[in-house]
């Protein structure tokens, strides 16, 4: 045996363990420690590892700890071991022993958020003032319960100290204990950043400027300076660290971060003006480009050029701008990108942006002090153009190209110029391909214009690796489903006319009964006549009478609402099996029965159909909606009904549930119609749509609206319950389509 195993033995056997879960990473842990721990260091760790794994709680905790306390000594120090351990024990002695492992899992990223040793022991004080406040006894029993939010605190904790700093936390955290410590349910809502009072609570808590305190000024700002007015649309920086939004326009308004912190010597609102100024100066003096046949090379050189002539243009008008644009533009060191290692394109045009803003750059390439006098020069003539920009930017990249431009791994340090837009306004395609964003790309022939559409309503969408909403993360857009011949409704209905005739007894026994007589009011519509009479007799015998005289009536009456949700999603222009009808066309046949039945019952009736193109084009098509009766302007738009694109159920449904909840109704019923899984072409991980639906099922749970589905996919066992649990339909037949679906409503509402 090496001397190194036999180290490794003997620090395994001080751990004392056999959980196999731990014996399987104790090595890897083991060296990780050894390089990060000093020597007293290490026999801390082990002996703080031993006494997790006597606690009685599983492998969990001790995996937890050994995975995370290096990483974390390195960041806060080895002198937080005995803090943290402390807590681990008052937790331990506590209900909440089972947050033990929450606590050590995301002690490693936030300590790397904290990097100091006072910040931390501030994080833990959180911790522990969390938890004794929100551990409380059940009226009527001697035990306590742990605390409901604590563990979903924990889970965040990550998250929001990448938004706030150590006192923000402590007030967000002090918010919701004071306002949610008996109310377990809404404490966890709070906690896990699900209510939108956490969401609010952590904005106002956020440092920086917010938009929504300067959205005056800088409309105000737009107006005054460049005789511009738009829109301006927050949206938030905080939830997407892979990919960072970067501001830009379209014709709905101008999208800024929510949120601006200082930087370079230059606060919050210099920031957005500066955005804001960029954007303006791109809406006066850019104009498109048709880039078909461009590569997206020369287009991200074009784009470094335009927005050169853009600034330079800027400080032209407002000779003011120019120490911002120099102080908020980055200044990469010239020959910091390895060619061996990286692709230099991006950092080579950071560099030409930089020494076209700055007449004192100091850089040396020949190539690159020639083209900018060459800019200058065109500047010099007078405004230029977008055209000329391009050309230059096109001799530009053919002259200075480069092997290693082809290079997967780009070089990004000091390239990324946060206040430029993303340009999206500076190129038409003439043919659409792979490379642009168009989320318009399916037309046919037999495809009716465009509906108008209201702006969008923004919705949330759960993340279950998080568990956490992505806040206003989906675009729902909704318009009138446009119209067709409402006479191919009839012949559909006069198709299933001896399916109707059944269906027509089984209603007769669902509708409305007469009216009812409520007896002994003192106010009512008639007299009772019996117990008037009776009064009477107790008035002359002396007796003091009975006031209770009249009577009044009320409707034995069905109160619910529904609304019928369709799935119009590309899959339903599929075959039906064993048939000759699309899937699409026997739906037509279903709705129409359904909403025939729905109507002899005079039952309230709403049908939408929805489908998406990725988040930002959920559309929502009304068909009919509650205030309308069943007739040819109704059945003209069912008759119009096309599938297309995709099926992001979470957020159709909680758009419907608005229109829904508001509805005075004792019962509340969204049906909604499908033949496939949530999904939708940017979601990669095929549970994420999934995960979503289900949590906008809960969400309508809480509203008091009961959500069924019937399914048209033959395997839908193998997802439909983890969206509805046992509230829904498999119809394998399609075929009997328009048979079951009004007899699975008649069993629902009867």
């Amino acid at each position: 045996m090496s001397s190194a195993a036999s180290v490794m033995d003997a620090y395994l056997a001080r751990l004392d363990t056999r959980f196999p879960q731990v014996l399987e990473v104790f090595d890897a842990c083991m060296s990780d420690a050894l390089g990060a721990l000093t020597p007293q260091g290490v026999d801390a760790y082990l002996e703080a590892a031993r006494s997790l794994g006597k606690l009685g709680r599983g492998a969990e905790p001790l995996l937890a700890f050994l995975e995370a306390w290096p990483s974390t000594a390195r960041s806060a120090g080895e002198v937080m071991l005995a803090p943290v351990m402390d807590l681990v024990r008052r937790m331990q002695r506590s209900p909440n022993g089972r947050a033990i492992a929450a606590l050590l899992q995301t002690l490693a990223p936030v300590s790397r958020r904290l990097q100091a040793p006072g910040q931390l022991q501030h994080y833990l004080d959180i911790v522990a003032d969390l938890m004794e406040r929100t551990t409380g006894s059940i009226h009527g029993f001697h035990s306590t319960y742990p605390s409901p939010g604590l563990p979903d605190f924990l889970a965040q904790a990550p998250t929001l100290l990448a938004q706030l700093d150590i006192g923000g936390l402590r007030k967000w955290v002090d918010y919701g204990v004071r306002h949610y410590a008996r109310h377990p349910e809404r404490q966890k809502d709070y906690f896990s950043l699900q209510s939108a009072d956490a969401r609010a609570v952590l904005q106002r808590e956020r440092h920086g400027t917010l938009l929504v305190d300067v959205e005056r000024k800088l409309d105000l700002y737009l107006h005054g300076l460049w005789r511009d007015g738009d829109l301006l649309i927050p949206y938030s920086t905080a939830f997407d660290e892979l990919r960072k939004p970067v501001p830009y326009y379209d014709p709905l308004g101008i999208r800024l971060p929510d949120v601006q912190d200082d930087a370079h010597g230059v606060s919050g609102l210099d920031r957005y003006r500066v955005t804001l100024a960029h954007m303006a100066g791109h809406r006066r003096w850019s104009q498109p480009q048709i880039a078909d046949n461009w590569s997206p090379f020369q287009r991200m050189a074009v784009e470094f050029f335009e927005d050169c002539r853009i600034d330079n243009l800027v400080m032209r008008e407002y000779p003011g701008m120019r120490p911002l644009l120099l102080a908020l533009h980055p200044r990469p060191a010239e020959g910091a990108c390895d060619p061996e290692t990286f692709s230099c394109l991006r950092h080579r045009l950071a560099l030409l942006s930089r020494a076209m803003l700055d007449t004192q750059h100091g850089y040396l390439d020949a190539d690159l002090n020639d083209f900018v006098v060459r800019f200058r020069a065109a500047l010099a003539r007078g405004a230029s153009s977008t055209e000329e920009m391009a050309a230059l930017a096109l001799a530009y990249v053919a002259k200075t190209r480069r092997p290693n431009d082809q290079f997967a791994k780009v070089y990004f340090d000091d390239t990324v110029i946060d206040y430029r837009d993303d340009n999206r306004h500076l190129w038409r395609f003439i043919e659409q391909g792979d490379e642009e964003e168009s989320f318009d790309t399916e037309r046919h022939n037999d495809v009716q214009a465009e509906p108008q559409r209201l702006p969008p309503r923004h919705y949330p969408e759960w993340d279950s690796t998080s568990h956490s909403y992505r806040p206003d993360w989906v675009s729902v857009y909704e318009a009138l489903h446009p119209s067709g011949q409402a006479v191919m409704i009839d012949r559909l209905l006069q198709k299933h006319a001896p399916l109707a005739k059944r269906l027509k007894r089984l209603l007769d026994l669902l509708k409305p009964q007469d009216k009812v007589r409520i007896r002994y009011q003192e106010e009512g519509s008639e007299l009772d006549l019996d117990v008037a009479i009776r009064s009477l007799i107790d008035f002359k015998a002396g007796s003091a009478p009975d006031p209770r005289i009249n009577m009044s009536h009320r409707t034995d009456d069905r109160d619910i609402a529904v609304t019928l949700l369709l799935d119009l999603s590309a899959s339903l222009n599929d075959k039906a099996a064993g048939g000759e009808q699309t899937i699409l066309e026997l739906s037509q046949e279903a709705v129409s029965l359904l909403a025939w039945a729905i109507d002899q019952l005079g039952d309230p009736l709403a049908i939408a159909g929805f489908q998406s193109n990725t988040r930002h084009e959920v559309r929502y098509l009304h068909i009919k909606g509650f205030g309308e009766h069943w007739d040819d302007t109704v059945k003209a738009r069912l008759a119009a009904m096309q599938a297309g694109y995709s099926t992001r159920m979470g957020a159709a449904m909680r758009h419907a549930s608005h229109y829904l909840a508001a509805r005075r109704s004792d019962k509340k019923l969204l049906l909604i119609l499908t033949d496939g899984e949530p999904a939708d072409i940017d979601v990669q991980d095929e549970r994420h749509l999934i995960e979503d639906a289900r949590q906008a099922v809960k969400e309508l749970d809480r509203e008091g609206i009961f959500t069924y589905c019937i399914s048209l996919d033959p395997k839908a066992d193998a997802y439909v319950s983890d969206i509805f649990g046992r509230r829904y339909t498999v119809i394998d037949n399609i075929q009997r389509l328009p048979e079951r679906l009004p007899e699975v409503f008649i069993a629902l509402t009867k």
